[in-house]
């Protein structure tokens, strides 16, 4: 067991890069990185590391035990599953990492669920709007709101992220209600400045047509609950995502307009490193999940 420790710590900061990152990612100290590390050298009677002050490198039978090593790993993982289906029962731990807004407002509750559901699994959510490195931040799991690029990350469509437009009842009283995309220049409009580009916003007729209204604006906010909650107050029509904002709709603190326009909409992803072996709780987060999404 502890040669199996020690391999996943060296795994962890080899593909970390740093002693300090690789202790972050398994909750323990840099010191006791170090000595694990130290440990398998001893072992194997090699050195897999060289480290200065500021930097560290793989030695070249580090690179060649670091590919050994994460094969073991995987063997390992696959036995652990083998067993598994047995009891219907998912163990091990999961890192995942999602956008902010998708976070707080689906997949948190989502993540919950499934830990209530399968207590023998441990779940960590960073919730962050920077597309993390999964290799090197050592995350199992992303999910990402976004038209991907090709990698060598495997991905599965899970979802659709919507945009409505709206605002509150007293702004629309006081503004008047637009009929049409390009009378959005007259508003005031909240701008997020997460979207490219942030003074245009793009809208679909009936019969395919694309306006891309340009925008005028007084505010721009780069948070999406401080977005709906300057829309609730009044200073302005919002471009946002549904999701961020149907709860107000549906209670009346906000009025969606242009309702008969199509809006931007994104694809939503699972995204998982690409390993010819894809643990059985990774499977079965990404699918739960998955079916939280089309509710």
């Amino acid at each position: 067991m502890n040669d199996l420790t020690n391999l996943q710590t060296f795994v962890a900061a080899a593909t970390s890069g740093s002693f300090a990152k690789a202790a972050a990612r398994l909750n323990l100290s840099p010191a006791m990185v170090g000595r694990r590390i130290q440990a398998l050298e001893t072992d194997y009677g090699v050195k897999l590391i060289e480290r200065t002050t500021r930097t560290q490198r793989l030695t070249e039978i580090g690179v060649r035990f670091l590919e050994r090593a994460s094969r073991v790993i995987d063997e390992l993982e696959q036995l652990n599953d083998l067993a598994g289906p047995q009891n219907d029962e998912i163990s091990g731990h999961l890192r995942i990492s999602g956008p902010t807004t998708l976070g707080v407002k689906r997949l948190a509750s989502s993540i919950a669920r499934f830990a209530n559901r399968h207590p023998a699994v441990s779940l960590e959510l960073n919730l962050t709007d920077r597309n993390v490195d999964m290799i090197s931040e050592g995350y199992d799991l992303a999910i990402r709101v976004a038209q991907l690029r090709p990698s060598s990350l495997i991905a599965r469509r899970i979802g659709t992220y919507r945009f409505v437009c709206c605002a509150s009842p007293a702004y629309l009283d006081k503004n008047g209600v637009p009929a049409h995309p390009e009378q959005l220049e007259r508003h005031r409009c909240i701008l997020s400045l997460n979207l490219v580009p942030r003074d245009q916003w793009h809208f679909e007729d009936r019969d395919g047509r694309v306006v891309a209204a340009k925008i005028n604006s007084n505010i721009g906010i780069d948070n999406g609950e401080a977005m709906r909650v300057a829309a609730v107050e009044g200073a302005g029509i919002v471009y946002a995502p549904e999701v961020l904002v149907e709860e107000d709709i549906a209670a009346g603190r906000l009025t969606e307009v242009l309702g008969d326009w199509e809006k931007y909409s994104l694809p939503i992803h699972a995204v998982h490193p690409s390993r010819q072996f894809v643990p059985r709780r990774v499977k079965a987060v990404i699918g739960w999940v998955a079916g939280d999404l089309r509710r």
